[in-house]
């Protein structure tokens, strides 16, 4: 019996030897497709980044921020009123967006945990966020632009706030619902007013994470060109009329970018610096601002 106990023994543990080697060559393989995976993206990132800033850091001069866009094959000019005019647009889409995607995302993680509205209002969230943003720069052209007969602004602030707030809802419900449900029941169990208790402890707790979504939110309706095309369009003068067409950064490019004018390129790879700083910026601001959060 001993002898058979020992050969069982022993069969057991090259059974284990062998298991564990094959987890080994598993995990082996994985981590060398991850690192290949990751160097492969590292690769094209760091590309699209040289070639901007090689061929934009030329252009990045005090007259770009100083003067308009030049008429075509003119030497000199700037970008400041298409830089004012995506100022615009980001803060009227930031200002309609935010508060409403703010009220949402409170409903979904503070009222409407469960039931058929609040499934309904994620689905449709969800298909909001993976929409392609020309649908919606489609959408608000048959909404807002053909009803106004002529381009704006104010369709292009539209266009961008729809793109933001499902961002804003979904990073707010997600930062609402990792506070403890222990808080809620402390304040309820003080005579505290679900109002007061959303207002002054959830949102309070979860103010850095859902700044970090605006943030986000921003960033990711900086660059859209899109949208822009069917509502925004652009303008060649400066111009802060939101009813009116209004020059911007994403359109400028595109439209400098297809010219066969050397300085209108030479202008639309130095917007194209431009906005990618900007949303460096924002990105690395978001982080800091969750990391803190954290502490």
């Amino acid at each position: 019996m001993s002898m058979i106990a020992m050969q069982s023994r022993a069969e057991l543990e090259a059974s284990r030897r062998k298991m564990q080697a094959w987890r080994r060559m598993k995990n082996r393989i994985a981590l060398t497709l991850s690192l290949l995976t990751m160097a492969f993206g590292l690769f094209w990132l760091i590309w699209i980044l040289w070639a901007t800033i090689a061929r934009g850091v030329d252009g990045m001069t005090l007259a770009l921020f100083t003067e308009n866009t030049p008429p075509p094959n003119t030497a000199g000019g700037g970008l400041a009123n298409a830089i004012m005019g995506s100022g615009l647009l980001i803060f009227w889409s930031t200002i309609v967006g935010t508060p409403l995607g703010i009220m949402a995302g409170i409903y979904l993680a503070e009222y409407g945990r469960k039931g058929w509205l609040a499934e309904t209002i994620r689905f449709i969230n969800d298909i909001l966020l993976s929409a392609p943003s020309i649908v919606v720069g489609l959408f608000v052209y048959t909404l807002v632009v053909a009803q106004m007969q002529h381009f704006s602004g104010l369709a292009g602030a539209v266009a961008l706030a729809l793109l933001q707030i499902p961002v804003v809802i979904r990073t707010t419900e997600n930062m609402l619902k990792l506070v403890p449900d222990s808080l809620r029941e402390a304040a309820y169990a003080l005579g505290t007013p679900k109002w007061k208790m959303i207002s002054a402890i959830t949102l309070k707790a979860s103010i850095s994470g859902i700044l970090t979504g605006i943030l986000l939110a921003i960033a990711r309706i900086a660059g859209e060109t899109a949208p822009l095309l069917f509502t925004s369009l652009s303008n060649q003068f400066w111009s802060t009329d939101m009813l009116q067409p209004l020059a911007n950064l994403p359109v400028t490019i595109f439209k400098f970018a297809m010219s066969p004018f050397a300085e209108w390129q030479s202008l639309a790879w130095a917007g194209v610096l431009l906005i990618t700083v900007c949303v460096l910026i924002l990105n690395i601001l978001a982080r800091v601002i969750f990391a803190k959060s954290k502490h």
